[in-house]
């Protein structure tokens, strides 16, 4: 058993701490504010080959893994500027069309994911189906040799800075007369797509959107895969990565509350000289959120290697338990570095109660700590299925 990173993940930490210093927390709040995106992050990452770190180099990756993912995650969002939408591109839709697609969509897509001057978001969550996806009502049907989409999504993510979006719809299983998930590239210009932005009250410079989806005509090879068939493992492929990335970031921002906090404590002296963080009532609590953090950076070290092993349904339980724990020692640093803080903590200056939103939603999205209890209740503790 071996908890050291390789040469190579060591050296690629370093420079994306480095990468993620250079732009700060003030960057990403200002662009934020403003309306604007991370573009210039974005594609300076994607131009040091940073977003494209778990794609194959055939198709101009850096031929690592979910694992490397998660570093380069974890470190942006440790340097103040998570950004929402590696999750979407390079975690799961290059995921499912590198393990599920065509030879042609892998050409047609992966290099671009892999520079940065591509992105393509997810769409799963839809109003009436919260987390049961087996409730999902968009439909996708065969009109000759096109597909016609129709339905509602939410709650999806970037599609303003986005070229395609990863679709998850019904189709008729012709055999059994039941429906199966199928995934679909769309173009997020294509007629009979259309959006409406949701007003979150979560400081991020990615947007969130309703998306509506009234007859939008797709070419056949715009279906992930040879058939229909390949719908569900192509569905399951990238919600571990999901997962374990998400995780990934709620631990980078984590560690960087705690640090603000720390070097806040660490000088401030209010009572007889002494620094307010040498009084265990300030340290003992950010020390606490500390052990959290490293407890949940352990577990996502885990699923990520279980991941990139081929080891699907321990990586299934392992994600779970890493999004799990990270949110909750996210949840709880950005609590515990604005309470230590104190006034403040609530400025925008100091730079952590800017952070309070996307941190409770971490404990929510992309699925619930309950569900996730749900999950590990029936899956590790063998107990009956409670919903």
């Amino acid at each position: 058993m071996n908890f050291d990173l390789s040469p190579e993940q060591d050296q690629l930490r370093e420079a994306v701490r480095a990468l993620g210093r250079r732009y700060g927390h003030r960057y990403f709040v200002e662009k934020a504010r403003a309306g604007e995106h991370t573009s210039e992050l974005w594609h300076e990452a994607g131009r040091l080959g940073y977003l494209g770190v778990n794609i194959p180099t055939e198709y101009g990756g850096g031929g690592g893994g979910i694992t490397e993912l998660a570093i380069v995650c974890e470190e942006l969002a440790a340097a103040g500027c998570p950004l929402l939408l590696l999750v979407v591109s390079p975690a799961i839709a290059a995921t499912v069309i590198h393990r599920h697609g065509t030879e042609e969509q892998r050409k047609r897509h992966l290099p671009g994911l892999a520079d940065g001057s591509q992105k393509i978001v997810f769409a799963i969550t839809e109003p009436e189906a919260g987390s049961n996806f087996h409730r999902l009502a968009t439909v996708a049907r065969r009109d000759g040799d096109d597909w016609l989409l129709s339905g509602r999504k939410c709650y999806i993510s970037g599609v303003d800075e986005a070229q395609h979006v990863l679709v998850v719809a019904r189709t008729e299983d012709a055999a059994s007369g039941k429906l199966k998930p199928a995934l679909f590239v769309v173009p997020t210009d294509a007629p009979g797509l259309t959006r409406s932005k949701l007003d979150m009250e979560i400081l991020s410079p990615e947007n969130q959107f309703l998306l509506y989806l009234d007859d939008v005509r797709l070419p056949a090879d715009a279906l992930i895969g040879e058939s229909v068939d390949a719908g569900l493992p192509a569905l399951f492929s990238g919600l571990n990565p999901e997962r374990i990335t998400v995780a990934a970031m709620g631990a980078g921002t984590g560690r960087y509350s705690i640090e603000r906090a720390s070097e806040y404590t660490a000088t401030r002296a209010v009572w007889g000289g002494r620094t307010i963080g040498s009084h265990q009532g300030v340290s003992h609590p950010l020390a606490h959120a500390a052990v959290q953090v490293e407890l949940a950076r352990l577990m996502i070290q885990k699923a990520a290697a279980l991941y990139d092993a081929g080891r699907d349904l321990e990586a299934g339980v392992a994600g779970n338990m890493a999004k799990y724990s990270a949110g909750e020692a996210a949840a709880l640093a950005v609590d515990t570095a604005v309470q230590a803080l104190g006034g403040a903590g609530m400025t925008t200056e100091y730079g952590v109660a800017t952070l309070l939103g996307a941190v409770r939603a971490g404990r929510i999205a992309p699925v619930s700590r309950e569900m996730i209890l749900n999950f590990v209740a029936q899956h590790v503790l063998g107990q009956d299925k409670s919903y």
